[in-house]
């Protein structure tokens, strides 16, 4: 059995949920983090110092951050695409895998505490202005990506797109009015279209 510590709420935790059924794989999942508490206990710490969700637990081999879980699911128990064919389609996954962690997640994080999270009356405007602007050159650029392409890949759903899926629901979802990119849409639409997205990914955003 699998296990994945971590609340459903998590857009990390969403992450591998949705890998997993993708995968056809039986997992446990246990609310740990956010108002569940639990990451601050001895145990949990030597799961991972961190004091983050969420944390794999596969037999006697435990894994955190969330985009390394994902490929090291589909490593170990996935078929194609989820197992890519060469190292270029590695290198592929990896850079848009990457770019969402370290380019667009930023922007996303600050509409999310800034729209969902934070006290209407402590809400900063100039904050959800810019990162509604920064979010939208980022996601412009995957816009264009996908013009020639159906998923991020090519035809075929991969792990490319476990991150940046994740993301486009809250992106097409909260409460703001958001530039028309038109593939960006098709592709994500594709995606809400999967039982394993809808189960695991479209939750309510809180």
């Amino acid at each position: 059995m699998i296990k994945v510590l971590g609340r459903p709420n998590s857009v990390n935790v969403q992450k591998v949920m949705w890998c997993a059924a993708e995968l056809g794989l039986d997992v446990e999942r246990a609310d740990i983090g956010g108002a569940f508490g639990g990451t601050d206990t001895d145990t949990f710490r030597k799961m991972n110092p961190n004091g983050t969700i969420p944390v794999l637990i596969d037999g006697d081999f435990t894994l955190w951050e969330s985009n390394a879980i994902v490929r090291y699911l589909c490593a170990t128990y996935g078929a194609a695409p989820w197992v890519l064919p060469n190292a270029k389609a590695h290198g592929l996954a990896d850079q848009w895998m990457d770019w969402y962690q370290t380019t667009l997640h930023p922007p996303m994080t600050t509409l999310f505490w800034q729209l969902i999270r934070t006290p209407a009356d402590q809400v900063e405007p100039a904050k959800i202005t810019a990162a509604i602007d920064a979010g939208a050159k980022r996601w412009s650029i995957l816009d264009q990506h996908l013009a020639t392409s159906r998923f991020i890949l090519g035809d075929h759903l991969s792990m490319a797109d476990i991150p940046l899926g994740c993301a486009a629901y809250r992106w097409h979802s909260m409460n703001f009015t958001r530039p028309d990119l038109p593939n960006l849409r098709r592709w994500w639409e594709q995606l809400a279209d999967r039982p394993a997205y809808k189960a695991n990914v479209m939750l309510p955003i809180t």
